[in-house]
């Protein structure tokens, strides 16, 4: 059988991985890799404009069965471009243009090779949005693996960095295990439904005999915590801290934005469009997964005493607040949907700005190392009276850290939790939401220790005086990010009204 394919539909991903081939050649005959930088960043924009572009037409769907669903009903499809999909592609390629900016400086300095490391960082974008529009099971499965293995090498790509190496090495295994459980769970769906299609699987579970109820929901269960490891949800989160340590500084923002938000999506479609006839299954799961995961996140953040590893348990914290919506189950699925969502894409705008900062501050720390022998690590004393010395990147770090802690007039943090809150409340989920009550205090705490550091004075530290933003590509990101930030928070109903049209 030959299919047509709708090249429109696929535009995003085609771009980015047409660029990953050309990228990985252009370094093969030794062109610069500042153009190198460009032509990924390049592409990337004109993804993000083809997703733009796409919005403003109709659904689009390719690679589907023939005949159709049941009746009248749509064709099963395993690649679909709807509004979801292209909220989700827009904010994995947004971010991934910041990430790009971010990686200039840190691939001269580092000394690593940026047709590698361009050519891994676009395959990972390709299976971030491939991930977003899969529709069937074998196709999650093909895109989440995309968009893990070149992670690995990402993450190892600092050559003779001991740390690096380890941190790969986690990440190594645990997604190894991960996807291991993920597929058993899908043979036991497989096997009991007869599809790959979710739409197919739906229907199915519908009328599915009762003594494969046990079947099924071992095999849902271990899905989720397929994609648990994905989102860093605890107990499957162990990798993460030192996995933000040990890799490349624009890497680890790339997992905490990116690549989290590609699993938000999946795990979303799967629980919505596959699964919403064992809620009662993967309801309370989901619930007991995001209590412990904002719980222990952020009594692990009270303990830190580095950027990188409180911006990770900061992080592994975030994904409970992600995973509190879904909790719901069928009861007010779409609004749940669409509150994940819009956290999620909310997120993303100040994480990456807080990463930003801390990229920009890291790099200038080291060469204040060299100049004046100050430490070689930052740790957070060290951001002492930043915005003395910096007060634009200053206050837009402390910007961000409000914004996480959701707090005015970091707005588009608040309006972020407010939804969530909304979402969980409105599912009936009482207890859950008076631990995210609980945990949000618990936050504002950590990000606020933060936050005032950087108005007190560096006591002790002359060192620090050369510490500044950064070059012009990590400005720029800085600049990008905060802006972004500032109209989010004095208009957050851009990111609501949109998500909630998409639901």
């Amino acid at each position: 059988m030959i299919q047509s394919i709708d090249y429109a539909a696929i535009a995003p991903a085609l771009i980015v991985a047409v660029t990953a081939i050309v990228v990985l050649l252009a370094d093969a005959f030794d062109v610069p890799r500042r153009f190198i930088g460009l032509l990924s960043g390049g592409a990337l924009a004109v993804a993000l404009l083809s997703v733009v572009l796409l919005a403003f037409g109709d659904r689009r769907a390719t690679f589907c069965l023939p005949g159709e669903l049941r009746g009248n009903g749509p064709r099963s499809c395993s690649y679909v471009a709807d509004d979801f999909t292209l909220l989700f592609q827009g904010v994995v390629l947004a971010g991934a243009v910041i990430v790009v900016l971010l990686s200039l400086r840190e691939i001269a300095e580092a000394e690593m090779p940026a047709g590698e490391y361009h050519f891994l960082l676009l395959s990972a974008i390709v299976g971030a949005l491939s991930l977003v529009a899969a529709r069937d099971l074998v196709l999650l499965v093909v895109a989440l693996e995309t968009l893990s293995l070149p992670v690995f090498a990402l993450v190892a790509l600092k050559r003779y960095s001991g740390t690096g190496s380890e941190a790969a090495l986690k990440l190594f295994l645990v997604s190894v295990v991960s996807a291991a459980l993920m597929l058993f769970g899908i043979s036991l769906v497989y096997g009991a439904t007869g599809a790959m299609h979710l739409d197919r699987i739906a229907l199915a579970l519908d009328d599915l005999p009762g003594e494969y109820d046990p079947v099924v929901g071992v095999g849902i269960v271990l899905v989720l915590v397929g994609f648990g490891f994905k989102v860093a949800a605890v107990p499957f989160h162990f990798w993460a801290p030192d996995v933000y340590q040990g890799a490349p500084l624009p890497v680890a923002a790339f997992l905490s934005v990116v690549s989290k938000a590609a699993g938000f999506a999946g795990l979303a479609i799967v629980l919505a469009l596959g699964f919403p006839a064992y809620a009662h299954v993967w309801g309370p799961v989901v619930a007991l997964l995001a209590a412990l995961t904002m719980t222990l996140g952020n009594l692990m953040a009270l303990r830190q005493g580095t950027a990188i590893r409180l911006l990770a348990w900061s992080s592994v914290a975030q994904s409970g607040y992600m995973l509190a919506p879904l909790a719901v189950g069928t009861d007010r699925l779409p609004e749940a949907v669409a509150a994940t969502t819009a956290y999620v894409a909310l997120y993303a705008v100040m994480n990456l700005g807080a990463f930003a900062v801390v990229i920009g501050f890291r790099a200038r720390m080291h060469q204040s190392h060299a100049e004046y022998g100050g430490p070689e690590w930052d740790s957070l004393d060290d951001y002492r009276g930043l915005a003395r010395r910096s007060p634009a990147i200053g206050a837009a770090l402390a910007f961000f850290l409000i914004c996480l802690a959701g707090l005015p007039p970091g707005v588009m943090g608040l309006f972020a939790k407010v939804v969530v809150f909304r979402a969980v409340v409105a599912g009936d989920v009482t207890w859950l939401a008076v631990v995210m009550a609980i945990n949000t205090v618990i936050g504002l705490y950590y990000y606020l220790v933060w936050a005032v550091r950087l108005f007190a004075a560096p006591e002790g530290r002359p060192y620090l005086i050369a510490a500044g933003p950064g070059s012009f590509p990590v400005r720029a990101a800085i600049a990008a990010t905060a802006a972004g930030a500032v109209v989010l928070s004095v208009a957050p109903q851009l990111v609501l009204q949109t998500v909630s049209s998409v639901s």
